[in-house]
């Protein structure tokens, strides 16, 4: 089980995808075992060090820092048990969806909704409610049937909706709070084909008509450049045409050297020249054109994401998406903010995890970024304000300015979460700064409440 920092001899430092979010945990271990995990919370909980699990580091915030254990899972990557007939496969908890959609095509399987990202590790993804797109369809962590938890005392929790179904509820999106994800058992479907067509249209067509668009095609999204009045509108219909898998330069022509290679040209030029920024939007918009893809899924779903930006995104009901859509966009001249990124607009179907982003509503999800290097702070905290205004969630994975003061409200059983946060870590064990803002601090588990980890009435647990 490496440590890197004890080949080094002094911590060694970590950093996200983005490269903005750094930390030195005391001590960094990678298990490659249910076991291996299990003693390394076991050892750092004895030793009164704290513990965050970091899966690819795609998370905008600062949620996996920590000075205390760092634990990897870049080992924890293997499927373990597949069943074509029920769909059900059970894999590592850090294996990252590319790996898992990979090896799922073999089995003729594939996840029913995806994002448009692919290297998180899916004990990452659905932590913290990752989603794609879809009216009718919910985000990933609803495509999970089964959890093994590690607990803070080295112990393991087996959690479905037959057995301990509240606390899978809460694990499902348990923003690595309540223990560490070993395995995870997914609902997956046989694999299809999906029919992509990318192609501009008027921004108010587009908000007029969001509704009928989301419900009227299986994935619906669309992206919007400020200072611009046209929509890159992005719909997959699963189809039965044979799939078309695109020439290998064809795709590198599309994915990287134009949708990468030179659109992160036109942002070191924004970066540079700001006040070329409404300029250039409207150029990259006008150069969009339209485009059918036919390919499996997993391939339609996911795009290469060479250029490095920060993001903030926001859940709200889905009916009031296009209003808030119109804020920002009016919001963005008025302030004075350059944005050299687009907005994106998704919509996820309800859920019931406790404190999924969806929980208890159809949604639409508005997303902000900014390029590396610029300004983000004034903007995203304009957004947010917007937002507030419509009952927003922050996505739990990216940048916000929440406390859990302002959030216990938007959601129903915020209290409920928190009564198991505090049964099944009553040390705090897997606790940092971000979790003391936004969830609160760890709170030890009190009788009244009810039972204790490891008291009788508690979830049962094997070593």
């Amino acid at each position: 089980m490496p440590e890197p920092n004890d080949r080094k001899g002094t911590p060694e430092g970590w950093r996200n995808w983005a490269g903005d979010q750094r930390c030195t945990p005391a001590r960094r271990v990678a298990p490659g075992t249910t076991a291996e995990l299990a003693e390394t919370v076991a050892a750092a909980s004895g030793q009164g060090l704290t513990v965050r699990v970091a899966g690819a580091g795609h998370s905008f915030s600062d949620i996996a820092l920590t000075d205390g254990v760092m634990i990897g899972m870049g080992r924890m990557n293997r499927v373990l048990e597949a069943d074509r007939p029920s769909g059900l496969v059970k894999v590592q908890a850090g294996i990252t969806i590319r790996e898992l959609g990979a090896e799922l095509d073999t089995w003729g399987l594939a996840m029913e909704n995806l994002g448009d990202i692919d290297i998180q590790t899916i004990a990452g993804a659905i932590s913290t409610a990752t989603h794609g797109t879809g009216a009718r369809l919910r985000n990933i962590s609803s495509q999970v049937a089964e959890l093994t938890l590690v607990l803070a005392d080295g112990s393991t929790l087996v959690c479905s909706e037959e057995c301990e179904p509240d606390v899978f509820r809460a694990a499902r999106v348990g923003l690595g709070s309540l223990g560490a994800i070993a395995e995870v058992t997914l609902r997956c479907v046989p694999a299809f084909t999906l029919r992509g067509v990318d192609a501009p249209a008027p921004l108010g067509d587009v908000l007029a008509g969001f509704e009928e668009r989301a419900l009227g095609n299986d994935h619906f999204e669309f992206f919007v450049f400020p200072h611009a009045d046209v929509a890159l509108t992005r719909t997959n219909n699963r189809t039965d045409e044979s799939a078309r898998p695109r020439h290998r330069a064809v795709a590198y022509a599309n994915d990287v050297l134009l949708t990468n290679h030179a659109f992160g040209a036109l942002c070191r030029a924004g970066r540079r020249f700001p006040s070329r920024i409404p300029q250039l939007n409207r150029l990259v918009t006008k150069l969009a054109g339209s485009s059918t893809r036919v390919e499996r899924s997993a391939s339609v779903f996911a795009s290469p994401r060479l250029v490095r930006f920060t993001e903030m995104e926001y859940a709200l009901p889905r009916a009031r998406t296009p209003e808030a859509v119109a804020a920002v966009m009016e919001l963005i001249p008025r302030e004075g903010f350059r944005v050299p990124f687009p907005i994106e607009v998704r919509t996820v179907a309800a859920d019931d995890a406790m404190l999924s982003t969806a929980a208890g509503r159809d949604s639409g999800f508005v997303a902000v970024h900014m390029y590396r290097g610029m300004e983000w702070e004034p903007y995203f905290r304009a957004v947010e304000a917007v937002m507030d205004r419509f009952e927003g969630r922050p996505h739990w994975g990216k940048r916000h300015f929440q406390t859990a003061a302002t959030l216990r409200g938007r959601y129903p059983e915020w209290d409920a979460f928190q009564r198991l946060r505090a049964r099944l870590d009553p040390h705090g064990t897997f606790t940092n700064e971000w979790t003391e803002r936004v969830l609160g601090p760890a709170r030890p588990f009190a009788s009244a409440s009810g039972p204790a980890a490891g008291a009788p009435g508690a979830p049962s647990v094997a070593r």
